[in-house]
């Protein structure tokens, strides 16, 4: 008897291990691949029009559609079983490129097939996310959830690194034609690994609602869910106002100013970003011993008065730039900051998509999830529209400055600790 008990403990074991095995390939392969096609496409429609314009646009194309799509994910999260609704976005991407390399063997590959292409491209990884997301705490037990998120945004980093690193290499050495061929391939290999994934192995009811379901009613329940629980809000609040600061402060005016201010070289620029990820991937692995000792709201506020003071050194660089003028400095400087805000986003982002997963029923996971990150990340763009109107207008150093202090401000008063 004791030697069965023990079989069917190693055996669950086995599954669970194999359940984080097999996702984290499929999917660094859905992000990696999307990361590469959508840098590498982007090139590819800079030479094509010489537009930054349209360069700009094909970007913005992924975005939206992300931010549009995330409710609908949502609910197909909730009403269908995640394993066939993983398999399936991978495939229509499969479906999607090879009907693009069809097209493309008559016809010069152009403007609306690359942005018709792209759009769907991005639907369909939207939908796979969300998906992915909702399903973490049914691929794994409870203590393995956190490890789960961790490989996830390690995997993404890892993904934000790399992909326009290669994006910019297929496009320089490889045909385009070639690349999305060998994409389509790639997404492949993603569905035939989620076909081995257990994705009821942390789920004792099977049973999805046989009502007919309508997107709008279906995201409408989800919102109702969503605004009778005032922790689930309060954490979301959290990623909107972190989404809007960082806007403001990091993703347009640090830029700026280590371009146009300090004018350090493009190998310096793309050190500097490159240790934003290492950072995130730093705060992966860390995280999961530092929440054995402290409560998620104690992290986050900790973690966002961080980020805080980075946001604010990003401004105090232009004060002392007047004082200071070795380039290698300033390198040292940014690459300290970048190393310290990926650190603390990740230690942020983790524990409370830890909290959001084990708080929000299975039933309605996908559906609060793709609307509370369209909200999160609708936020990003506005930011991103107010700073790029202001750097020209102020100081660049001002955004910074106000944004940390705004950032600070609110983690006092509004992060409260049990």
């Amino acid at each position: 008897m004791l030697v069965s008990v023990l079989s069917l403990k190693r055996f669950s074991k086995n599954r669970e291990f194999l359940n984080v095995f097999l996702f984290s390939i499929a999917n660094f392969i859905s992000l990696f691949g999307t990361s590469v096609y959508n840098f590498a496409i982007s090139l590819y429609v800079l030479k094509l029009t010489g537009s930054g314009l349209n360069f700009a646009t094909t970007l913005t194309i992924s975005i939206l559609s992300t931010v549009l799509i995330n409710p609908f994910a949502g609910v197909l999260a909730d009403r269908m079983s995640k394993k066939l609704l993983a398999v399936i976005t991978d495939i229509l991407n499969v479906t999607l490129l090879l009907v693009l390399y069809i097209l493309t063997m008559k016809h010069t590959l152009n403007l609306p097939m690359i942005y018709v292409s792209t759009f769907f491209l991005n639907v369909f990884s939207t939908i796979y996310g969300i998906d992915v997301e909702a399903s973490k705490p049914n691929l794994v037990s409870k203590k393995m959830l956190i490890s789960i998120n961790s490989a996830s945004k390690i995997i993404e980093s890892i993904s934000s690194i790399i992909g326009p690193m290669v994006g910019g290499i297929i496009f320089a050495l490889i045909n385009i034609r070639l690349f999305i061929i060998i994409n389509a391939f790639s997404f492949g290999i993603s569905a035939s690994l989620e076909i081995f994934m257990d994705f009821n192995f942390n789920y004792s009811n099977n049973k999805k609602s046989k009502e007919n379901f309508n997107f709008f009613t279906d995201i409408i329940y989800g919102i109702t869910y969503l605004k009778t629980r005032k922790n689930i809000i309060s954490i979301f609040t959290i990623f909107i106002v972190l989404n809007f600061f960082i806007g403001l402060s990091i993703n347009v005016p640090m830029p700026y100013i280590i371009n146009n201010v300090l004018k350090l070289s493009t190998n310096f620029f793309g050190i500097i970003e490159a240790f934003f990820s290492v950072g995130m991937i730093l705060g992966a692995l860390i995280i999961k011993k530092v929440m054995k000792k402290y409560c998620y709201q104690k992290i986050t506020k900790v973690m966002n008065i961080i980020l805080s003071i980075c946001m604010i050194v990003i401004g105090c660089s232009v004060i002392i730039h007047y004082k200071i003028l070795n380039k290698n400095f300033y390198l040292i400087y940014f690459t300290l900051i970048t190393l310290l805000s990926g650190i603390a986003i990740a230690s942020i982002d983790i524990p409370l998509f830890y909290i959001l997963q084990q708080t929000i029923p299975d039933n309605f996971r996908g559906r609060v999830l793709g609307v509370g990150s369209s909200i999160s990340k609708i936020i990003l763009p506005i930011a991103l529209i107010i700073a790029g109107a202001l750097i020209n207008l102020t100081p660049s150093y001002i955004l910074p400055i106000i944004s940390g202090a705004g950032l600070y401000i609110f983690s006092m008063l509004y992060i409260k600790i049990d």
